[in-house]
Parts: C-alpha cells; sequence; structure tokens
C-alpha cells in the first residue's frame, strides 16, 4: 500500500491526491453549505441599495471574525489604494465584534447569519453580492500596500494572465519581517509545495471564480487558496509579480490559518 501511494504521489502529485481525498470524505459538507451560501446571497442581495449589487472596475472581498482592530487596518489599506473604483464588501462570518469603519459610499458591511467557518462560502457570498470585471481578497489580519491594486490590475489590462498574484512580506507577531515569499507561478511546484495564497490575488471574473464549498477543519490540506488558484490555472493563465505588495501576517491565534501547520 505504502510503494502504491508513493507511486501516485510520484507521478500525479502529493497535494492533488489530498484534494482528491477531500472530496471524497468530505463532499457531502458542501451540499448544504451550497444553500447556505445561495440563500445568504439572496437575503443580503436584499439589504443593498435597490437591490442591485454594487458595480465597480474591482471588488474587494475582506473577511473578519472576531477581530475589529486587524479588520479596520485590512480595510483602512485596501480603501487607500490609488486605484479608486472599486467597492469593497466586509463578509463577517458570524461573529458580530465589528469596529466603526470610514464612512465611504465603496464600503459595504454584512454578517452572515451564523458562523460557519467556512472559507471558500464567506469569500463566495462576497463576490456574490458585488459585481465587477476583477475579484481581489483580503483576510482581517493582513494588509495591502498603497498601490497593489495598480500594480495587479496593471498587468492584468495589458492582457494574457486571467490571475496575477504579488510577492508577500510575512510578517511576525512582533511586527518583523520573517521573509518575503514571492514564488513564480509552477503547476508543476503546486503540486508539492502549498505556496499559493488568495491575499496578493487578483483574478478577472469569469465564469470559474468560486472557492470551495468543502468543510475542511484544522487539519485538512490543501487549503481553499491553494484548491482555487489550482482548479483555476487548469484553463486559465496565472502569472506571479515578485514585488511585495501585502503585509501577511504569521499569526498563531489566526482564525483562518493553523500557523502550527504551515509556518
Amino acid at each position: 500500500m505504502r510503494s502504491l501511494k508513493r507511486r501516485l504521489r510520484a507521478r500525479y502529485g502529493w497535494l492533488p491526491l489530498e484534494e482528491l481525498r477531500n472530496k471524497v470524505v468530505l463532499g457531502h459538507t458542501a451540499i448544504g453549505l451550497g444553500r447556505f451560501e445561495r440563500s445568504e446571497i439572496r437575503r443580503l442581495l436584499a439589504t443593498m441599495p435597490g437591490g442591485v449589487r454594487p458595480r465597480a472596475r474591482v471588488a474587494t472581498v475582506v473577511l473578519t471574525y472576531k477581530r475589529p482592530d486587524g479588520v479596520l487596518r485590512a480595510v483602512e489599506s485596501v480603501l487607500a489604494q490609488t486605484v479608486r473604483d472599486q467597492v469593497v464588501v466586509v463578509v463577517d462570518d458570524g461573529g458580530g465584534q465589528l469596529p466603526e469603519f470610514p464612512a465611504d459610499p465603496r464600503l459595504h458591511v454584512v454578517s452572515l447569519r451564523h458562523n460557519i467557518n467556512v472559507l471558500g462560502v464567506s469569500r463566495n457570498v462576497g463576490m456574490g453580492i458585488t459585481d465587477s470585471d476583477y475579484v481581489a481578497f483580503l483576510d482581517d489580519d493582513n494588509t495591502w500596500h498603497p498601490h497593489h491594486l495598480e500594480t495587479t490590475l496593471k498587468r492584468l489590462d495589458e492582457g494574457g494572465p486571467d490571475a496575477v498574484y504579488t510577492a508577500m512580506r510575512r510578517v511576525l507577531p512582533d511586527g518583523t519581517e520573517r521573509d518575503i515569499l514571492s514564488v513564480d507561478f509552477d503547476r508543476k511546484l503546486a503540486w508539492e509545495r502549498c505556496f499559493l495564497d488568495t491575499n496578493p490575488l487578483v483574478v478577472r471574473r469569469l465564469p470559474g471564480v468560486r472557492f470551495s464549498r468543502l468543510r475542511r477543519h484544522g487539519k485538512v490540506a490543501p487549503k481553499e487558496d491553494w484548491e482555487f488558484v489550482y482548479r483555476f490555472s487548469r484553463r486559465h493563465r496565472v502569472e506571479h509579480i515578485p514585488e511585495p505588495t501585502v503585509n501577511y501576517a504569521i499569526n498563531p491565534d489566526s482564525y483562518w490559518t493553523a500557523w502550527e501547520m504551515t509556518s
């Protein structure tokens, strides 16, 4: 059996095999979560002005759960972008602990009706209640440099890729820099390494832009970010921009990432 596993991993890669296992073992969880996602999109759309999806060149989806100080910093970094034509939607995963946000007509704050702790569904809801040419993502413990969107959209507007991601400045809890994560996109390399993350990612809004709805507990690998980019790259071109435009927190208390496994 071990010999068979080694041969399969050598031929097909470790992470794709793990994801296949996830679909078999956890596939049933996506059914109810899909219903929840669609129901939340309908409910939250009704709260938008005129019941219409806000439209902009780029929609940024910011996820948060019980981190008011962090999400405020994240949102401020998004609103400070040199690209002004954007809509920003904060999706609160039922935590209820939200700060007082800046008064900005581009900003919309919504809360799921209860906590689900499924990153993919929360992001799908954020995309589902917005309309844009491009979509970007940020979590509540990270921030962008002011030119993040300008850098990524310039490359996307030039034509060629359907998604780009920049380098990330990874920061320890005390604020010191651990390293710069900058890895050129290589689908074969992604077979074995989870270097793909959505915080530096900007993607063209296409029919395949949807995150996995599987309920992945802390020990399930790979995570939604890797699954999304890997699946999207099957039919669409993904490029890396080696310029750091994201401050990415290595946070042992992160709601979204189990750093004891990934650091």
